[in-house]
């Protein structure tokens, strides 16, 4: 069984006497003080790292401190590595045992099995501790919403169909060490439909343009066939079937690339953004359109921030809703945690609407102040004038927040894959952004 927690440190954990090490013996203070964390953490990774000849695996405890630590300072898990074996402060930290340096491979499957149900838990857990502590009241809030990029490059139909095609070939170069997988022959179309995808980049003219995609549909649609006919003829076993399995993964995607290109380029019919599929290796990724020129391929986040500059609360959307939309739901989710409406509430223009006001009014909140009016009136909205613009300058300050999210805790870009990892990956920038605000506010 894993360890789940570690009652205290040992007498050498010396934390440096630096803002940096300050702020990480606060943020630890806190952890040491949650006793019901390292189960959480315990049931979602349950026995990964530990080895059944003998050897321990990292305790639950530790993999929580080593996820926040990652995301704290901004770390590969290569770095991290490095730090846990080179520094004091970071080993004090991280609780680990004497003479345990976990590689990099050890802290990557263990972090990543952490949910993001378990991070909004350990977050509601510290919102809980700050309202104590009266660092956060939730009495006063503001709502914006930003994106988070997807592990990804800028999709295209050409691009998109010579990826299909380099995937298809790797599985295939896998198969010839698999049972069964020399019965058959089939042709490598990689370099011609590289060639077609940098053609289709560089040229001019429609027609010219339908040849070379005609030529990258027909290597990709080769391609398939040969996967197909090799996986009819590989015998069965633990290899094949995990190889079945990617390419079953895969299969419906590809098809999905070749229809919408189809769709596009030959049929020149406008596909939805809901319709289209921007990456093989991340299908979950939305199509955000920001601008005309803005076009982002991620997530869109909602966040709700208080007075303290706390996340209380981040929603990852699916699609690209409109911001009115989604005003009252983060509303709403605020009082099922708090069980009573903000006192105030301040949010971006896109928010703005004459029956978000009224329903916001009817559970409570005294003043809503929206930054563009959108035709509402102040009074309307608030108390008074000065009421309205000391609220409206309020909401400025989330911008601050969510720049600082993005530039000291990687949510420009999500570099965990899949959908599940994305939400993670979120909510462990949230916690370890709300650790770091805590130790610095709370109370000595």
């Amino acid at each position: 069984m894993r360890q789940k927690r570690i009652i205290q440190g040992s007498l050498f954990d010396l934390f440096s006497d630096h803002q940096i090490g300050r702020e990480l013996k606060a943020i630890s203070a806190w952890l040491d003080a949650q006793s019901g964390l390292a189960a959480l953490i315990a049931t979602d990774v349950g026995d990964e790292g530990v080895k059944h000849t003998g050897r321990q695996g990292l305790p639950a405890e530790s993999v929580l401190r080593c996820a926040l630590l990652k995301q704290f300072r901004q770390l590969s898990y290569e770095e991290l590595a490095f730090h846990l074996s080179d520094s004091s402060s970071f080993r004090a930290f991280a609780r680990l045992p004497l003479s345990l340096c976990p590689k990099k491979s050890v802290l990557q499957k263990t972090i990543s099995l952490i949910r993001a149900e378990t991070w909004e838990q350990i977050n509601r857990t510290l919102l809980t501790d700050a309202k104590q502590a009266k660092v956060e009241r939730g009495s006063v809030v503001r709502i914006d919403s930003t994106v988070c990029e997807a592990l990804m490059h800028t999709p295209s139909d050409s691009s998109l169909l010579w990826d299909c095609v380099r995937v298809m070939t790797r599985l295939l170069k896998r198969s010839i060490a698999l049972p069964g997988g020399r019965a058959v022959t089939w042709r490598n179309h990689q370099r011609l439909a590289k060639k077609r995808a940098l053609a289709i980049r560089y040229s001019r003219g429609k027609d010219k343009k339908a040849r070379l995609y005609k030529d990258l549909i027909d290597a990709t649609q080769a391609t398939i066939a040969s996967v197909q006919q090799v996986e009819r003829h590989l015998a069965s076993s633990i290899e094949g079937e995990a190889w079945r399995l990617e390419v079953e993964h895969y299969l419906p995607l590809i098809k999905r690339v070749i229809d919408q290109t189809r769709r596009r380029v030959f049929a020149g019919e406008i596909v939805p953004a809901s319709d289209k599929l921007v990456s093989l290796f991340e299908p979950h990724a939305d199509i955000i359109v920001k601008s005309q020129r803005d076009v982002q391929y991620g997530h869109k986040l909602n966040f709700a921030t208080g007075k303290s500059g706390m996340i209380l609360d981040a929603v990852v959307e699916d699609g690209n809703p409109a911001d009115s939309a989604r005003f009252l739901p983060m509303l709403e989710r605020h009082v099922s945690f708090y069980k009573e409406a903000p006192r105030q509430s301040a949010a971006d223009g896109g928010y703005a609407s004459r029956d978000n006001l009224k329903q916001a009014k009817a559970m409570g909140v005294s003043d809503v102040a929206f930054h563009k009016k959108c035709g509402l009136k102040i009074d309307e909205m608030a108390k008074s004038p000065w009421v309205y613009r000391q609220l409206r300058n309020f909401r400025a300050g989330i911008e601050a927040g969510i720049s600082c999210l993005k530039r000291a805790y990687g949510l420009t870009r999500c570099t965990w894959r899949g959908i599940n990892h994305f939400k993670s990956y979120v909510w462990l920038s949230v916690v370890a952004n709300n650790l770091a605000i805590y130790a610095r506010l709370k109370p000595a």
